[in-house]
């Protein structure tokens, strides 16, 4: 089969479906490739290094529907390059079929198939055909740029001579793939970082990335990920009044606020409305990624940056990942040609259109003629629900005051065993040992009594430095164990062979421990 990639005709699209790297990978499936003359040009492709791939280059558009089997785009086809596909060709596209039910009826009046990769399921085995997390990933990461570039202020904190700069507060709403991405870079920039989003099983994520989880004292649960595909659900109106309170009371205290949150086949539900926008500071930043669904800020406009008269700048600029084009279309083209590889699983250039496979079932919205869409639910499903892990309640001052009370007796019950058990043993070994020998016995058990107490008590995080005191303890101990080795008392000489061997220990091992410790400071 011949695959043919065509120009974006998109305004401001500069992203291209077929990579030279990726034709190479095509090829080794049995396919030709071909593509329009300059269609990788804004994305840093030449045509000189298509052909040096292997790539036909052809004239015009005409021409590479003419030749191609598949073809394959970025943006979903125009009315009018949709017309011109024809019976028995395969186009492979983002589609938003929900979107586009006319454009929907034209492909399927021509009797193309239609391979939307915006439609690829989220499960495991699809993870390298899933389009949309490839250019969500992308456009988190863009997201938190652009910001940086609109706010008047550093990210991280600064300590200077001229002064102390406070590090920027940042909220991302809806943590998907673009969430997650804007979670990491803005975390890696320094900035205080919150982000929320409905489905609970998502905020071990977000804490793990080094952000704050937004928490609402609210008891819906919402549909887990799994029975949505791994996307969000749709929320009760009690749910969404509770969500708007809390970013209200957020709104004044956030420098950057980044709306990632869509719902498949639905507009981009509004999250940040008017009055949360008037009561943020003057130079904050609100870069909504949902601009192209209509937005989750009231105000956001689609394509352009505004000012508010409160001084606040919203960005709706919808082509985030075409801003990287050469970034992106690498990544796309990939997912591309991963779909290819599983609808050409001999490997021999002849595509399998198998429509018992969850994925190509899934992703394919007309076929022979027929509209496939919506799909049936996959039979795997796209992520395990985790339960979300129950917040710790805060103790009151009376509650914790009753606590270290408690805790207090148990330690002093413990002290008062270990002291009687301890008195009942010297009693015990009085009757028979001679009086030299209660006097040493008398402090030895004295000193490993006060010794535990002591150490046992010291906090962890100075264990370290206590090697240092601890070392000289274990000196003064070998130190009267030799002594004592030649008192003549076989029972004493064994005691004091062990204390030799037991401080020895301690004192090589300390010696080991500082020297590792102190070697992880010194400059490779």
């Amino acid at each position: 089969m011949k695959i043919g990639a065509l120009t974006e005709v998109f305004a401001g699209e500069n992203r291209v479906a077929m990579t030279p790297e990726s034709a190479l990978a095509i090829q080794k499936l049995g396919h030709s490739c071909c593509i329009q003359s300059g269609a990788g040009d804004k994305a840093g492709f030449t045509d000189a290094a298509y052909a040096a791939a292997g790539v036909e280059v052809l004239a015009d558009a005409k021409a590479v529907l003419a030749a191609a089997d598949v073809v394959v785009k970025v943006r979903g086809p125009e009315e009018k390059e949709a017309k011109a596909l024809r019976q028995g060709q395969t186009l492979i596209s983002f589609f938003w079929p929900a979107q586009n039910p006319d454009l929907l009826e034209t492909v399927k009046a021509q009797g193309a198939t239609v391979v939307a990769m915006d439609m690829v399921p989220r499960i495991s085995r699809a993870q390298k055909m899933d389009a949309l997390s490839s250019t969500a990933n992308l456009a988190g990461y863009r997201a938190v740029i652009e910001a940086a570039n609109n706010f008047p202020r550093f990210f991280t904190g600064q300590v200077t001579a001229a002064g102390k700069v406070p590090p920027a507060k940042v909220l991302v709403v809806g943590a998907g793939v673009a969430g997650l991405a804007a979670i990491g870079a803005s975390v890696s920039l320094g900035a205080i970082t919150y982000a929320f989003d409905v489905r609970p099983e998502v905020a071990e994520q977000i804490e793990s990335m080094g952000a704050e989880f937004v928490y609402l004292d609210f008891a819906e649960q919402t549909q887990d990920g799994a029975a949505t595909g791994g996307y969000a659900a749709p929320s009760s109106p009690e749910f969404r009044e509770a969500q708007l309170k809390k970013f209200r009371e957020l709104a004044p205290d956030m420098d950057i606020v980044i709306t990632t949150a869509l719902i498949p086949g639905r507009p981009a539900p509004k999250l940040w409305t008017e009055d949360m926008v008037r009561a943020m500071k003057r130079g904050s930043v609100i870069v909504d990624l949902a601009a192209e669904r209509g937005g989750n800020c009231d105000l956001t406009v689609p394509d352009e940056k505004i000012v508010t008269d409160n001084g606040v700048t919203i960005v709706g600029y919808t082509d985030f990942p075409s801003r990287m084009a050469t970034q992106a279309s690498s990544l796309y083209s990939n997912n591309i040609r991963h779909m290819l590889a599983d609808l050409t699983p001999k490997k021999d250039g002849v595509i399998v259109h198998n429509m018992e496979d969850d994925v190509i079932r899934s992703a394919t919205v007309a076929h022979d003629g027929a509209i496939t869409y919506p799909p049936p639910p996959p039979k795997v499903q796209a992520i395990a629900a985790a339960k979300p892990k129950e917040k710790a309640r805060e103790l009151t001052p009376e509650e914790r005051k009753a606590q270290e009370a408690a805790a207090f007796k148990q330690q002093t019950r413990n002290q008062v065993v270990m002291l009687a058990a301890g008195g009942a043993l010297m009693g015990l070994v009085g009757l028979y040992a001679p009086a030299s020998f209660m006097s040493h016995f008398i402090v030895f058990v004295l000193a490993c009594f006060v010794g535990f107490q002591v150490i046992w008590n010291v906090s962890h995080s100075l264990h370290t430095p206590l090697m240092a005191v601890t070392n000289a303890i274990s000196g003064i101990i070998v130190l009267g164990a030799l002594l004592q080795i030649g008192s003549g008392n076989f029972f004493v000489l064994i005691l004091a062979a062990v204390s030799v061997l037991i401080a020895t220990i301690n004192i090589v091992g300390g010696f080991l421990v500082t020297r590792r410790m102190l070697a992880m400071f010194q400059k490779s």
